[in-house]
């Protein structure tokens, strides 16, 4: 295996088909995001296979129950495996493994055929594929440092985020157009019947394929990180050790870099509003805004654009200013644009104000991610972003449990009761903004 020397960790200065070869895992992972968690078969999960589930919970919140564990899981499990993968010098193996884990749970989803007594095995295939996905970023992301240097981590970041859209995009649309699409007992271009999910299952199964390929190239191109000598008792410690190193570390980081903890506090309280914009977008359009379901799928195509090609040109922009101006801005527009969506009707409004909003979360989310980076100490990247999930994961309920309670207590009973969930939204993103204000900006490049 082929080594880098220890001095490249910070910024190498790696060619562009290491990039490339980088962000094509963004390209390829959003097969599991976008088709298998929520797009695709999730709903096939919920509608078709659990539809005649004996007993009083329903099939919807078994799933939320399934993937709660597994986040739950993530949570405690993150930052100690992410600061095992740089202790350790396993990386990039430990990226293979994940994603291989999560591959195979997506492609044994063929199995899951619409009866409820599969219904188990579905959630807990996606269970596993969730945990391990959310686990397989961890080493992800802290790989960005490898293929950038101090002056292109933003668009770097910037890049691999557009490639995760457009891929998404892309499979979405290969999708609906060859398996999905049309009514009958045979769908799509390609004809495949619709008896027991049978297309719904060749979904899966082409889109663990998908992601299987275009993660190799990372796992090809890009060079293992050597051993250090940072903290050699860290590669050997058990599980039970590797904790009480984390709480050492903790502490650690708390009397001595308390920018880091305010911007990881920050960054999952307005991570968690971008990531309810797009979960509740979809059930906006339709109930306040209305849209048919076709016209859902297209804003979802051209949102996913805009958020792209927003991630590409501010990664420019945080190169050259900083990422945290360019999340300020991002999360400040996407309040007055939130904003304006409470009072405008129909659906020309929400195709113009919902763009404009969704524009800004490419930017966020891909800045947030170089913040990160340029604070990590070398050698230490995997310990942090380990972190940066595990908070991420933590404030996780925020969004959804506003956006309810204000549908719930406001929203009245009528047509277009959800609108007034966008208070709730709003109110994540303006304090995860204002919990950012405070925190100082990473130094620039020199």
């Amino acid at each position: 295996m082929t080594e880098v020397d220890a001095g490249t960790t910070v910024g190498q200065a790696a060619g562009r088909g290491r990039v490339l070869a980088w962000a094509l895992w963004d390209w390829g992972s959003s097969a599991f995001h976008a088709v298998i968690l929520t797009f695709v078969f999730s709903v096939y999960l919920v509608k078709e296979v659990g539809d005649d589930l004996p007993g009083r919970i329903s099939p919807g919140a078994w799933l939320a129950f399934a993937l709660g564990f597994a986040g739950f899981v993530v949570a405690l499990t993150a930052p100690v495996s992410g600061q095992w993968f740089d202790a350790s010098a396993k990386r990039k193996l430990s990226l293979g493994v994940l994603t291989g884990i999560t591959v195979v749970s997506m492609a044994a989803l063929f199995a899951v055929r619409d009866d409820y007594r599969d219904l188990w095995l579905g959630l807990l295939l996606l269970a596993i594929g969730s945990a391990a996905f959310e686990l397989s970023n961890v080493p992800y992301n802290a790989m960005l440092r490898q293929v950038s240097t101090p002056e292109t981590v933003g668009r770097v970041s910037g890049f691999g985020w557009a490639m995760g859209y457009f891929g998404g995009i892309f499979l979405l649309l290969a999708c609906y157009v060859g398996f999905i699409s049309g009514e009958g007992d045979h769908r799509g271009v390609l004809g495949v019947a619709t008896a027991e999910g049978l297309n719904i299952r060749l979904v899966a199964v082409l889109a663990a394929a998908w992601f299987a390929l275009f993660a190799l190239p990372v796992l090809l191109a890009v060079p293992e990180l050597p051993r250090t000598a940072a903290d050699p008792g860290a590669a050997r410690a058990g599980i039970l050790d590797s904790y009480r190193v984390l709480w050492r570390d903790l502490r650690a980081l708390w009397a001595t870099d308390r920018r880091t903890v305010g911007f990881l506090l920050a960054s999952a309280i307005f991570r968690d509003g971008l990531a309810g914009v797009f979960t509740f977008g979809a059930v906006l359009a339709v109930q306040v805004y209305g849209f048919t379901d076709a016209r859902v799928l297209l804003f979802g195509v051209a949102a996913n654009v805009v958020a792209a090609l927003g991630a590409i040109v501010a990664g420019r922009f945080d190169d050259r200013f900083g990422p945290k101006i360019v999340i300020v801005v991002s999360l400040a527009s996407m309040l007055v644009w939130g904003v304006v969506l409470l009072f405008v009707e129909g659906s020309l409004m929400f195709w113009i104000f919902g763009l404009l909003l969704t524009i800004s979360v490419g930017p966020a989310q891909s800045s947030a991610r170089s913040f990160l980076a340029r604070l990590a100490p070398p050698g230490r990247e995997g310990q942090y972003f380990g972190l940066y999930t595990t908070t991420g994961r933590a404030a996780s309920f925020l969004a959804p449990t506003l956006f309810g309670v204000f549908v719930a207590v406001f929203g009245g009973d009528g047509p277009g009761a959800e609108r007034v969930g966008i208070i709730g939204l709003l109110l994540v993103l303006g304090v995860g903004l204002a919990a950012l204000l405070v925190v100082p900006p990473p130094e620039r490049a020199r």
